[in-house]
């Protein structure tokens, strides 16, 4: 039975440097296909909403084009992130070591993880920008269904809709900017980005932030051979 430290194609390989399995290139495609889609969405949803971006439209057949292709990349958005919680959420699960990082945050901003218990394959401020996703995508596809008026409208009272409406533009701001976070943490952390390329990191990356996880691998002695 895999540990629930890890999954179970996390393995070490042995080398110099050390290399962990970080991010399967079947999690790699299904995450950057969401982020493109991500962006495809914030794009079009905000050229909808702001007058001054309304111009882009016409680079791509104008308003109606974009009313017409912004829901359905809503549901590759949606779909592209499912695969990523049905396969990641155990590992998002709150430890009471989260309470201890959030507490001595100053240390993680300052790079002195040493002073911090040891973490698991995520930390508390990934665990919230992966929850934050999960519910506000939940959220952001009933109410997008709720005013996609190809489909689902005519069946949902007009009152209805524009609550709806308000909800989807408010949780999608917020989206927005746990996105904008997502990327910018994945920048300063030095290594992050480049394990949702290649899939890997070093065996010093895994120790610095992520020990317990990278101690769990070890223990069940999880090591390949390059």
């Amino acid at each position: 039975m895999t540990h629930k430290l890890y999954e179970k194609y996390d393995y070490v390989h042995e080398g110099h440097p050390v290399m962990v399995d970080r991010y399967t290139k079947g999690a790699r495609i299904n995450h950057w296909i969401g982020a493109v889609s991500m962006i495809l969405l914030a794009l079009t949803g905000l050229m909808m909403y702001w007058p001054p971006l309304f111009p882009l439209s016409n680079l791509i057949g104008g308003g109606q084009v974009v009313r017409t292709i912004h829901p359905y990349i809503g549901v590759v958005m949606v779909i592209s992130f499912a695969g990523l919680f049905f396969r990641f959420w155990r590992l998002n699960i709150w430890e009471n070591s989260d309470l201890k990082w959030i507490v001595d945050i100053k240390d993680v901003l300052e790079g002195d993880e040493e002073r911090l218990p040891m973490i698991g394959k995520y930390n508390f401020g990934q665990k919230c920008i992966f929850w934050s996703m999960s519910i506000g995508l939940i959220i952001l596809i009933v109410s997008g269904f709720m005013v996609w008026q190809a489909y689902f409208a005519p069946f949902v009272p007009i009152e209805w809709q524009r609550y709806a409406l308000l909800t989807h533009s408010l949780v999608a701001a917020c989206i927005i900017a746990v996105w904008i976070f997502h990327v910018y943490a994945g920048y300063w952390v030095a290594g992050s980005i480049g394990a949702m390329i290649k899939g890997k990191i070093s065996g010093g990356f895994a120790w610095a932030h992520h020990r317990k996880w990278y101690i769990a691998l070890l223990r069940a002695n999880r090591i390949k051979d390059r």
